[in-house]
C-alpha cells in the first residue's frame, strides 16, 4: 500500500520468513484458518485454487510469500531482523529505529519519518508462572506456549496437560491426542464452538462471515435499519436465531453427554472470540483419548514418585509431563520505552488508538492491524489505506479532544461487552466488518451499496474493494503532488 504510493518503505520481520502467527517459527502444530479460504485473502490476490477450504497454516504463509513476490515487495524486507528499540527523535520529528540482524551486533540507528507499528496482538504468548515450575524442569517436564509446538514428536509418548479451551488449545490437543500417553485439557471457561458445518450441511460461512451474521450482535451503535430491526421489533427472531445455533452445536457435539455445555447462550460467543470447532476434538473427548477438566485451573505443579504433575483448582491431580499453554498473549510494544508506551495507554493500560490505528499524543506513529478480525488480512489493508491517506493529509480528523472521548468510550463499551477480554482495547470480533466500514467511510472509500447489501446474505469476499487502492492514488493524483519519505 504505501510503496503503491511513493512511500520509501522499509521492513524489518524478526523471523526468517513473511506471515507473523503464520511463520514456520511460530505456527503450532494442527493449525489452520477459522475462515474460508475465499474470505482470509487480501483483496487484490486470492488464494491458490487447489487449496483447501479451511487451509492450514503452511499454506496460508506460502500464500503471503506468494503476496510478496506478486508485488514485488521482496526488496523492501530485512528478515531475521529484530528492532530492539524505536525512540522519537528530540524533536519528535522523526524516529531513530535500531535494529539487530540474527548472529549479528546490534546496528546503528536508522533515520526514519514515521513508525508503523505491526507486531500484531498475537506475538507475545502468556506463560503462567505456576507455582512449582522449578520441580516440573528438574523432573523432565517442560511448559511451553502453543505457539512454540511445531510438531507432535514432542508429546509422543508423554502425559500432555492443554490449559486453555480456545482455537490453540483444542487444535493442540486434537493434534497431540493420538500420540500422547494422556492428554489432559483445563479450562477455566468453556466456550462456545461452532461447527464448519451446522447439521453437516450449511456452511458456518454462511452464518458468522456474512453483515447478517454480524448484526446478530449488538454494536455499540446500531447503523443500520436491519441493526435496528434486529435488536429492536425483530429481537425475537434474532434471539431464535442464536439459539437455533447453540441447540444445534449442542446436540452435533454431543455436549450435554460429554459435560461440555458452555454457561450462558450461544449469544455469548461474543464476550470473547469466536472460536471454530476443532476436527476431532469433542470425538476424542467421547472416546476418552482427551479428558476436559471445566470450570478448572493449575493450582501448582507438583513431582511425586519422581514425576511430574499439575495440582487442580479442583483437587484433582494430572500427570504432566508437558504443559502446553493456549493462554492469550501480551498486548505490547517492546521496543518501545515505558514513557512512550505511557503516552499509548490510558490508567487501566488499554491502547488508546482512534479507529485502532492513531495515538491521541505520540506524532508520526500510526498502528496497522492492531486488532482481532475475521477478516484479518482486508482489516489490515482498510487500515493501511487508511494510513495512506493519513500520510497524504487526505483524512478529516476530529477535533483531538473528541477523538480522546470516543476512544475512551468505544474501549470502555469493548470492556464491558466481553466483560474483561477486551485484550486491553483491540478486541473487536465479531464486528469486523464494522471496524473496516468506520475506517473506509471516514476517508470516503467504501465500496459501493450494492456489494454492500450482497454481503449481508454471502461471505464477505475481500476482491470487492480490490479498487480501493486505486481510488486513492486517483484521488491523491489530482492533488499537488505528495513527496515520498522514508517509513519503518
Amino acid at each position: 500500500m504505501l510503496t503503491e504510493l511513493g512511500h520509501d518503505v522499509t521492513i524489518f520481520e524478526k523471523a526468517p520468513d513473511v506471515g507473523g502467527v503464520w511463520s514456520a517459527t511460530r505456527r503450532y502444530t494442527g493449525l489452520r484458518t477459522q475462515n474460508n479460504k475465499d474470505s482470509y485473502a487480501f483483496s487484490d490476490l486470492r488464494m491458490p485454487r487447489d487449496f483447501p477450504e479451511w487451509p492450514t497454516g503452511e499454506q496460508v504463509q506460502r500464500y503471503l510469500e506468494k503476496y510478496v513476490d506478486t508485488f514485488g515487495l521482496r526488496p523492501s524486507l530485512r528478515l531475521s531482523t529484530e528492532v530492539v528499540r524505536a525512540e522519537p527523535t528530540e524533536g519528535e520529528d522523526a524516529w531513530l529505529v535500531t535494529a539487530r540482524l540474527e548472529g549479528s551486533a546490534v546496528s546503528a540507528p536508522e533515520r526514519f519519518d514515521h513508525l508503523v507499528v505491526a507486531n500484531g496482538i498475537f506475538s507475545d504468548p502468556v506463560l503462567p508462572r505456576y507455582e512449582g515450575y522449578a520441580k516440573l524442569l528438574r523432573a523432565g517436564g517442560r511448559l511451553v506456549a502453543s505457539s512454540q509446538l511445531g510438531d507432535v514428536e514432542t508429546a509422543r509418548g508423554k502425559h500432555v496437560v492443554v490449559v486453555g479451551y480456545g482455537k490453540s488449545a483444542c487444535d493442540v490437543a486434537a493434534e497431540l491426542g493420538p500420540v500422547a500417553a494422556s492428554t489432559a485439557v483445563v479450562a477455566r471457561q468453556l466456550l462456545w464452538k461452532m461447527p464448519k458445518k451446522l447439521g453437516n450441511v450449511l456452511n458456518y460461512k454462511y452464518l458468522l462471515l456474512t453483515r447478517l451474521g454480524e448484526a446478530l450482535f449488538r454494536y455499540q451503535e446500531l447503523t443500520s435499519g436491519a441493526e435496528r430491526f434486529l435488536h429492536g421489533p425483530g429481537d425475537a427472531v434474532r434471539r431464535g436465531m442464536l439459539n437455533s445455533v447453540g441447540a444445534a452445536s449442542i446436540s452435533q457435539f454431543g455436549l450435554r453427554k460429554l459435560g461440555l455445555v458452555p454457561r450462558g447462550g450461544f449469544a455469548d460467543i461474543a464476550k470473547s472470540t469466536a472460536s471454530l470447532s476443532t476436527d476431532g476434538f469433542f470425538e476424542q473427548v467421547a472416546d476418552g483419548t482427551i479428558t476436559v477438566h471445566r470450570d478448572a485451573e493449575i493450582a501448582r505443579l507438583v513431582v511425586e514418585d519422581d514425576a511430574p504433575w499439575a495440582e487442580l483448582t479442583d483437587g484433582t491431580r494430572v500427570r504432566a509431563d508437558l504443559v502446553v499453554c493456549g493462554t492469550g498473549f501480551h498486548q505490547r510494544v517492546p521496543f518501545l520505552d515505558d514513557e512512550v508506551t505511557g503516552r499509548l495507554l490510558d490508567t487501566d493500560g488499554n491502547f488508546q488508538l482512534y479507529r485502532q490505528i492513531l495515538p491521541h499524543d505520540v506524532p508520526n506513529l500510526t498502528f496497522s492491524g492492531y486488532n482481532s478480525s475475521f477478516f484479518s488480512p482486508l482489516s489490515a489493508e482498510a487500515g493501511a489505506v487508511w494510513i495512506g491517506a493519513y500520510l497524504a493529509g487526505g483524512v478529516d480528523l476530529p477535533p483531538l479532544e473528541e477523538r480522546r472521548t470516543q476512544v475512551a468510550e468505544r474501549v470502555r463499551w469493548m470492556e464491558e461487552r466481553t466483560q474483561g477480554r477486551h485484550a486491553r482495547g483491540t478486541n473487536l470480533i465479531p464486528f469486523s466488518m464494522h471496524n473496516i466500514d468506520e475506517t473506509l467511510d471516514e476517508i470516503g472509500l467504501n465500496i459501493g451499496r450494492g456489494a454492500l447489501v450482497k454481503q449481508w446474505l454471502l461471505p464477505v469476499d475481500p476482491s470487492a474493494y480490490a479498487g480501493i487502492v486505486g481510488r486513492l492514488k486517483a484521488r491523491l493524483a489530482s492533488r499537488e503532488a505528495v513527496p515520498a519519505v522514508p517509513q519503518a
